[in-house]
């Protein structure tokens, strides 16, 4: 199941940064990381000042000495292409490299990821030093993989609003559309005086006296993940030809948004992405997860759901995490020190849910810079902090790698997040936040869960469930009406509700659906925060719509508030349509359409999971006290038992 460089089992490394650190220490430290039970070290990923100090000039000599020295402990490489930080001769030579933000401002160097992707000359650039770098090191022996750039987006840098960026747009449209009449058609460009007559006329969408049309946003939410995908794939192409049998992969983010990976997985062997639970906590309280019993591990489910995501990027290959946190970071709101044995949960968490190996960041905490707060395997005096020693410690699981089975399935789509979270309608929704609250109820009822983008191969499912598929194409329709003849399908609110470009169906939501979920919209209710509705015995808050059906059979009504009397819950053979926002009783019509696909229910209290792989099955504890499994057996704050 491995990708071509992984090993065959289950495996782990270390982030490392030997430029960091006198060299005679270089052969104590990859001792070190084979004794803690490491296979691997990722380096040279910001390293671009060092390997060129100056343009054209070369040296190669202490990458050599880091990566032989690592070779000499039986250590693999992988090898992070170090395009993510340009040097600053380079950006002093060619300041037009720089990315302008959406408030027109151009940012200048002196962190990292200060380039706009479309800029030609960056990307000459870029193509030089990574064909230096994959001619030197390409069949290195001790060279297992590579990493593309760093982290997609990080820092705000998914998009730049300046003159390049405008002028590969302005291209990228005409591509797409190919006749100004056909972009004017699907922008709606007669509202609001906005069609265009010449291609050099679309601006980008920022400094708008008002909100910009969200077909816009939309195109452009395109163009820059096709921008950064060829920006990529230009090293990807370099790197193919020059280390063949290594795997390329890139380090995604968790809960981030603004890059469709469906596009960027395309030319990759898989997408790995880097974790950091006790990073994420404002993202919880973001979802309305109460961290009150798992602040110390951090939500299983905010965790989880990224390894779902990134295992169905591509279907089949290998997974891992890149970069796992095994301590305190250093650019969250907050900052605390995970709980002991929480790296071991995440190790074995992460194992669970089908990845196939574990990075830890970063092998001895940084004395200089921006991370100097940051945690390490070694602690700044190379003592061995507390997630080195959980590692050392950690049993882990043996056996060739086998993949997760699940039955059920979440389609998830960049595209409808983008749109729809452009049009909120109430602040306190969001896509991810309605992904959510599917995602964690399915984990609660015990069930394992695979994600996949709404065009993929549903075949072997028995329940699909669409949180908020906002974009429906005809071919998409058609894809779920056949998914649907086999399975049973269930849709959540805002489903149907736009077109490929971004407007509303004519005969309006579900659109191109309305047959297959055999009803209608009547109404929808972007709540005020705070306040509450009822719908089938049960609360609803932050969004609710009301259905008239066709063909389908009401399960609920709303029993209180404006869509009083109408129906919330509707289902036309086995398509169950949900259009309350309400974590009750979205479980109970979830457990109800389980149990008729023949699917076993196991509630689980909150913070408690379970994930199966290869006929195991992992019992986790995220809370920050003792608690009961199903089976009586108890199990201790932040600890697992595997079974």
């Amino acid at each position: 199941m491995a990708s071509p460089g992984l090993p065959p089992y289950f495996s782990l490394g270390v982030c490392y940064y030997p430029e960091h650190w006198p060299s005679e220490r270089w052969p104590i430290y990859a001792r070190q990381m084979r004794e803690i039970g490491l296979s691997y070290a990722r380096l040279a990923e910001f390293a671009w000042s060092r390997i060129e100090p100056t343009e054209g000039n070369f040296e190669w000599e202490w990458l050599d000495h880091a990566i032989e020295t690592l070779a000499a402990e039986d250590l693999g490489v992988i090898l992070g292409t170090p395009t993510g930080s340009p040097p600053p001769w380079l950006l002093t030579k060619y300041p037009e490299i720089l990315p302008v933000d959406k408030d027109g401002r151009t940012r200048t160097h002196g962190s990292r990821k200060h380039y706009d992707h479309a800029s030609p000359i960056y990307r000459r650039y870029c193509q030089e030093i990574v064909a230096a770098m994959a001619q030197r090191y390409g069949d290195h022996p001790a060279v297992i993989g590579w990493q593309i750039d760093n982290e997609w987006g990080e820092s705000d840098s998914t998009a730049s609003y300046g003159p390049v960026a405008q002028d590969a747009f302005q291209d990228w449209l005409r591509h797409r559309y190919r006749t100004l009449p056909a972009l004017n058609e699907a922008w709606g460009g007669v509202f609001w005086s906005q069609e265009y007559t010449a291609w050099d006329q679309t601006p980008l969408p920022n400094l708008t006296m008002n909100d910009p049309n969200p077909s816009h946003v939309l195109d452009f939410q395109r163009f820059a993940t096709a921008c950064i995908t060829e920006f990529q794939n230009l090293q990807v192409d370099i790197i193919r030809a020059a280390s063949p049998g290594r795997f390329i992969t890139h380090n995604g983010m968790g809960n981030f948004e603004e890059v469709d990976y469906y596009q960027c997985v395309e030319s990759l062997d898989f997408m790995a992405w880097d974790s950091y639970p006790l990073g994420q906590i404002d993202k919880g309280l973001l979802q309305g997860l109460d961290p009150t019993d798992w602040i110390g591990a951090g939500h299983p489910d905010l965790i989880s759901i990224n390894h779902d995501l990134m295992r169905g990027l591509k279907p089949g290959a290998s997974t891992m995490v890149m970069e796992q946190q095994a301590g305190q970071v250093n650019w969250a709101q907050a900052n605390p020190l995970p709980a002991a044995n929480a790296v071991a949960l995440w190790t074995m968490q992460a194992w669970a849910h089908g990845c196939d190996s574990v990075c830890y960041f970063r092998w001895r905490a940084a004395t200089a810079a921006q991370e100097l707060m940051h945690s390490g395997l070694l602690r700044h005096d190379e003592s061995l902090d507390r997630g080195g020693q959980e590692i050392a410690n950690l049993e882990l699981p043996i056996g060739p790698l086998q993949a997760v089975t699940a039955k059920v399935v979440l389609l998830h789509d960049y595209e409808s997040g983008w749109v729809a979270n452009e049009q909120r309608h109430t602040q306190a929704w969001s896509y991810w936040k309605q992904m959510m609250l599917f995602y964690s109820t399915l984990r609660r009822l015990g069930v394992d869960v695979d994600i996949r983008h709404p065009d993929a191969d549903l075949s072997a499912y028995a329940v699909i469930v669409a949180p908020c598929l906002h974009i429906v194409t005809p071919e998409r329709a058609e894809h779920l009406r056949e998914a649907a003849q086999n399975s049973h399908l269930v849709v959540g609110p805002r489903t149907g509700f736009r077109t490929e470009s971004g407007r509303v169906p004519e005969d309006g939501q579900p659109g191109l659906l309305r047959d297959l979920l055999g009803c209608t919209l009547l109404n929808f209710d972007g709540m005020w925060p705070g306040t509450t509705i009822e719908a089938g015995g049960e609360e609803v808050t932050i969004w609710a719509e009301a259905y008239q059906p066709t063909t389908a059979q009401v399960l609920h009504t709303y029993d209180s508030g404006p869509l009083q009397g109408e129906a919330a819950v509707v289902r036309n053979g086995k398509v169950t349509t949900i259009g309350a926002f309400s974590s009750l009783l979205i479980a109970r019509v979830l457990a109800q359409v389980l149990a008729q696909a023949g699917i076993a229910v196991v509630p689980l209290d909150e913070g408690l999971r379970r994930s199966s792989r290869g006929g195991r099955t992992l019992w986790m504890n995220f809370n920050d006290n003792e608690r009961r499994l199903p089976d009586g057996r108890h199990i201790p704050a932040h600890d697992y038992i595997l079974d």
